[in-house]
């Protein structure tokens, strides 16, 4: 047996190549769009990709089944409960899958998703009994699956239904079986996921906190409770899922002058600057967003761009197209119509106007003093974009609650005049909810460099409320 992990930073997504070297047959699980990769990896051991499993419905990425079936001919499978609308071989719990000698049981598990599955791999030719588990969004290193993606008011019902999956359906199986789960650290689809990228059972059985002895009530209610916001644009990329995404052709770059670009932004396409901060500041397109071109950019998009939105791309060199255009179309952006291949005295020679300046970023210590200049006048605003459990357990004084996710919401509810400082647990959301106040022409932003835990690693205070002391 033959096995591969792939991993995308920033979404912290795993997939999966599971192969038999002895019939040169392959099966991915949960691939992902850029399907290249898994062409190479099954061509380099001689394997032919036959098989793509889902292990459920994903909210955070769009899959790559219908793409890599297209270029393989390989049959989909999901499992029976998933209502998925395009072609498929439905699962059913306890099915098995023969890949020349690994043999792949299928165990319904639902909790994360009601059609979630875990995956049992036997290589035949050792023993029937199972090496390893690829869990997909049940069972992380050191954490559960979410159980609220498919709507808050189910979260309960599947939260019961991860408590049976887990406790009745995993944990009864060896300590020494190998667990491969569907994400990493830094997903939002579960609570703390740890760095590791695998485990065993028996190490979480032992220290995964969400594996605790509890009452079934008990696990619903730790299941349920503090939650991170929901991964953006989520419904859509569910329902793009059920549905099949569109089959991905060949990528190609997409380079426009100005001159092709112009009717779309007069038309109302977004403009998403990518390079660095510096030199964004110095000069770019009025009423641009500026999301640097790293990983994270696949978590953010979503918390300030419509996902039907066109989007014209300002990339710090072109080699970088593929890399964005996928972060991107990875969370359900389709719509990206190319990057500027001009430089921006270009569009200065044709006399439009270039903004400058930028979020400035900001050190809590440095906050601090600021807040302590304005505190008479009260100019300044604090904005926090965690969750409210976050905040209750420890905010700056004086902060104001809006959590990222319902921002755009609330946006008239906030003065653009007077100068904000967002911050957030470490900057991860504090970075998108600053440019897209920026960009909606709030008149001074700052973003605080390493949100509330640095904020406390300073020595500086952190405001408690009442009911949920440390």
């Amino acid at each position: 047996m033959y096995t591969q992990q792939f991993f995308i930073e920033g979404l912290a997504c795993a997939s999966y190549l599971v192969g038999c070297e002895v019939r040169g047959v392959a099966a991915i699980v949960d691939p992902d769009l850029d399907v290249e990769k898994y062409l190479e990896a099954a061509g380099s051991q001689g394997m032919k990709i036959t098989h793509i499993i889902e292990t459920h419905l994903h909210a955070d990425h769009v899959s790559g089944n219908t793409t890599l079936a297209a270029r393989t001919g390989a049959d989909i499978y999901i499992h029976e409960a998933s209502a998925a609308e395009y072609t498929h071989n439905p699962l059913r719990d306890q099915e098995v899958i023969e890949l020349g000698t690994v043999r792949i049981r299928v165990l319904h598990t639902p909790g994360h998703t009601p059609e979630s599955v875990t995956l049992l791999l036997a290589d035949t030719r050792r023993t029937a009994e199972p090496w390893l588990a690829l869990t997909g969004d049940t069972l992380f290193v050191g954490d559960i699956g979410r159980p609220d993606l498919v709507g808050a008011e189910a979260g309960r019902g599947l939260a019961e239904d991860m408590y049976d999956s887990l406790f009745n359906r995993i944990l009864p199986l060896d300590d020494s079986l190998m667990i491969y789960p569907g994400h990493g650290a830094g997903s939002l689809c579960g609570k703390f996921i740890r760095a590791m990228r695998s485990t065993s059972l028996g190490f979480e059985r032992k220290y995964n906190p969400a594996l605790a002895p509890r009452e079934r009530t008990d696990f619903i209610d730790f299941a349920v409770s503090d939650l991170p916001e929901q991964p953006g644009s989520h419904k859509r990329i569910k329902a793009l899922n059920r549905a099949g995404p569109q089959a991905l052709g060949e990528v190609h770059d997409r380079p426009l002058t100005l001159q092709q670009a112009l009717p779309s932004i007069q038309q109302g396409a977004v403009i998403l600057d990518t390079r660095e901060k510096e030199v964004y500041a110095k000069a770019h397109l009025p009423g641009s967003i500026h999301l640097e071109a790293t990983p994270q950019l696949s978590n953010q998009i979503g918390f300030v761009v419509p996902t039907d939105a066109s989007i014209l791309l300002v990339l710090t060199q072109p080699s970088q197209y593929r890399e964005v255009f996928y972060n991107l179309l990875r969370v359900g952006y389709d719509g990206v119509i190319g990057y500027l291949a001009e430089s921006l005295e270009t569009w200065t020679e044709m006399g439009l106007p270039t903004a400058s300046g930028a979020v400035q970023d900001i050190e809590p210590k440095e906050l601090n003093e600021l807040m302590q200049m304005t505190h008479t006048a009260g100019s300044l605003f604090i904005l926090d974009v965690r969750e409210p459990w976050e905040f209750r357990r420890g905010h700056i004084p004086e902060a104001v609650l809006i959590p990222l996710g319902e921002l755009s919401s609330h946006l008239g509810e906030l003065d653009p005049e007077q100068p904000t400082a967002v911050i957030c647990a470490r900057g991860n959301r504090s970075q998108p909810a600053a440019a897209f106040l920026e960009q909606k022409g709030f008149r001074k932003v700052y973003n605080v460099l390493g949100g509330t835990n640095a904020w406390k690693k300073q020595g500086l205070e952190l405001k408690l409320d009442s009911e949920n002391k440390l």
